[in-house]
């Protein structure tokens, strides 16, 4: 029997393999990720296993750089390709860098399960797998709307420029031969925060593509009309990838001010944070209104390596967690919002002192706050586990919102949410075991967990 991430304890793991039973064949919903879309729409086969495995996945190659390895190495500079068997036999060299992390669980995961791989990755052993991947890749059961079935993926989010047409969710949504649904979710960040680059020019094209004037009432109805656009082709939330989770209320005159200031490029550095604030509280606004279910993802400073980011562009492994505070920065947000019927505000963190000291409370009283799944640097088994521990005693398991993979690299999707399973099996037989709960509801909760549980939080 297979018993990855269970208790050492005879007992608690036999109870830890019975709860995951429950669940190890239940759909994937995915309600938070950043697959493309378009790999499912055009349904073209996977290039190679470097592609697949490494160069996409800012998890493995941050770790590699961290080991000496040049990013331009493994791919990631599009001006200067690399043979991808060389990238993959630098990535079975520093194999043994990768021993506990989560990306060499995922890796090894996938490996085992998709490719029926059962030896170590190593310098000896790097062309054989590659050549056995390779071949598997030119199959059709390896196309991505194939392993899409296999995986059993029921629902899967994307994240989107307000601004996109939405055409491959439109032509899979049309298509009577996929089964599934490929939700867009709307991610306003750049069109939100004066310091974000191009700031100005994307909100003129926002303005010109909605008809609104240039003014903030006008600005607000244009992200309300592209709001409507997805809704319209699925969308269920927006996503908001701020650095703190700060909200202000603002006067409409003052507003309009800070506007024009945002527009002209003159707005300072205090300023700029006011004006992200506001419209932090304006996106709960319309959430209320129009139902898109608010997840915030706070507390990373992107790209903090000038010098990578100019060359190779971000999500390249060097955005650093930063500390979060929600408690005051979300107190005007909740005071307007926190009791509206229908609204949902889903609640991330990477920093971990934040779970137990604001969130968790946070959620034992506001209907509107749910506790967001480990996220990003947190996503891994010791750390779902510490989770888990710091919100279940405060505010139980069904103000938390279910996993989500939050991922680029398609492969790993399944191996992610086993993981997670795995993790919430295992701590639901320790209390079990303790007689905390009774096994009967530790069946249903982990069941809720993955199906339930999801469909509530995000309106499934």
């Amino acid at each position: 029997m297979d018993f990855r991430l269970f208790p050492a304890d005879e007992r608690v793991r036999g109870l830890a393999a019975e709860l995951h039973a429950e669940v190890a064949e239940a759909p994937i919903l995915s309600p938070h990720g950043h697959v493309d879309p378009r790999m499912l729409a055009d349904d073209v086969p996977f290039s190679d296993p470097a592609e697949l495995f490494l160069t996409r996945d800012h998890y493995v190659t941050r770790l590699l750089h961290a080991s000496g390895v040049p990013l331009a190495d493994l791919g990631l500079d599009r001006d200067h390709p690399v043979d991808p068997r060389e990238a993959w036999r630098i990535l079975a060299a520093h194999w043994h860098r990768f021993a506990g992390t989560a990306s060499g669980y995922w890796l090894t995961d996938e490996l085992a399960t998709l490719f029926g791989v059962d030896e170590e990755l190593s310098p000896e052993t790097a062309d054989r797998i590659y050549s056995r991947v390779s071949v598997a890749l030119a199959e059709p059961g390896f196309r991505p709307r194939a392993l899409f079935d296999r995986f059993r993926i029921e629902v899967l989010a994307t994240t989107d420029d307000p601004l996109d047409d939405l055409a491959p969710h439109a032509a899979l949504a049309a298509d009577p031969t996929f089964r599934g649904r490929v939700l867009p979710t709307f991610r306003p960040d750049a069109y939100t925060d004066p310091d974000a680059p191009g700031f100005a020019e994307r909100v003129g094209r926002l303005l010109g593509a909605t008809g609104s004037p240039a003014t903030f009432a006008g600005y607000l109805d244009a992200l309300q009309a592209r709001r409507h656009y997805f809704i319209a082709h699925g969308a269920v939330s927006a996503d908001h990838g701020v650095i703190e989770a700060l909200t202000t209320d603002l006067d409409p005159a003052v507003a309009e001010e800070l506007f024009r200031d945002a527009i002209a490029g003159t707005l300072d550095a205090a300023g700029s944070r006011v004006f992200r604030g506001h419209m932090l509280f304006q996106m709960a606004r319309m959430s209320v209104a129009d139902g898109l279910v608010m997840t915030v993802h706070p507390g990373v400073h992107r790209n903090h390596h000038r010098a990578t980011f100019e060359r190779f562009g971000p999500d390249t492994g060097h955005d650093i967690p930063v500390r979060t505070e929600y408690t005051e920065n979300l107190r005007p947000l909740l005071n307007a919002f926190g009791t509206e019927p229908g609204f949902h505000l889903v609640l991330f963190a990477v920093d971990e002192t934040v779970y137990s000291r604001e969130v968790a409370p946070l959620a034992g009283f506001y209907p509107s706050v749910y506790i967001g799944a480990p996220w990003w640097f947190l996503d891994a088994p010791d750390a779902i586990q510490r989770w888990r521990s710091a919100i279940t005693e405060t505010a139980g398991f069904y103000r938390s919102s279910g996993f989500i993979d939050d991922t680029r690299a398609f492969l790993s999707i399944p191996a992610r949410h086993d993981a997670a399973r795995r993790s919430d099996a295992a701590f639901l037989a320790r209390l079990v075991s303790e007689g905390r709960v009774s096994l009967p509801t530790a069946r249903r909760v982990i069941r809720d967990l993955v199906d339930a549980i999801p469909r509530e939080v995000f309106r499934l």
